[in-house]
């Protein structure tokens, strides 16, 4: 079996392209994901980050550009064993008990009931798990939506503004249990539209504005690009917007 180190690619985006009638909504993205780590997709509403990822996932056809996972051509049909990918404003299966949702998610992939349950600690459930989906508050619906994601098994999450509905105590809370994942092996691809919240929990940034990428890097390699050694995140995208 080879192995794999922290920081080699995983995830090669090449040239993605995706038209809606002449308006290009994506045009010749291209940056790659490292193994470990917490990249964010990051822009404003409209900019084109829940398009790429529905693309990366090969939920959505894209007009041009390639996928590559370790270095080999990934077919949209064959990306759904390598990643997962977890909406905005998704809430499934709304009559059924927060419970059971688990247990049959946690079913799916053959988990025990220990690790349903360490799952549900770490995303903060535990009151609500007799109560029907419906019935959540948008924060608990996406705190659901992320327990199913940590039971899921793929080594890279994409998740499409995983902070929507928390306030920022909940958000603060949350953030260790993604730093968790990356600890324990797992890759994370972030949409985030709040630069405040992306700045304290990724890694590395790729930055979009109006469907096309205009930086991608560390804070530092982004604040030397944009001549600014000392800005925060979103002085830097303003500047290089």
């Amino acid at each position: 079996m080879a192995q794999h180190f922290k920081g080699e690619t995983l995830l090669q985006v090449s040239a993605i392209t995706k038209y809606y009638g002449d308006q290009a909504a994506l045009a010749d993205i291209s940056f790659g994901v490292r193994r470990h780590e917490i990249l964010g997709l990051i822009g404003p509403n409209g900019a084109g980050k829940t398009t790429l990822l529905e693309g990366m996932a090969g939920l959505l056809p894209i007009d041009r550009g390639t996928v590559m996972w370790q270095g080999a051509a990934l077919a949209p049909a064959d990306r759904r064993s390598a990643m997962f990918y977890l909406p905005d404003g998704v809430r499934p299966w709304q009559d059924q008990y927060v419970a059971r949702v688990l247990a049959f998610f946690g079913a799916v992939y053959k988990r025990t009931a220990l690790q349903i349950a360490e799952v549900v600690a770490s995303v903060g459930l535990g009151t609500v798990l007799g109560k029907p989906v419906f019935a959540l508050s948008k924060g608990f619906a996406r705190r659901l939506m992320w327990a199913l994601a940590l039971l899921a098994p793929h080594p890279l999450l994409l998740m499409d503004e995983p902070f929507d509905g928390f306030d920022l105590k909940q958000t603060r809370e949350m953030i260790p249990v993604l730093r968790g994942l990356v600890d324990n092996g797992r890759t994370l691809v972030l949409s985030i539209h709040q630069l405040h919240d992306a700045e304290r929990v990724c890694d590395r940034f790729v930055l979009l504005s109006n469907g096309h990428t205009c930086g991608i890097g560390t804070l530092d390699e982004l604040r030397t690009f944009a001549k600014q050694p000392s800005a925060g995140l979103e002085d830097v995208f303003l500047a290089l917007t």
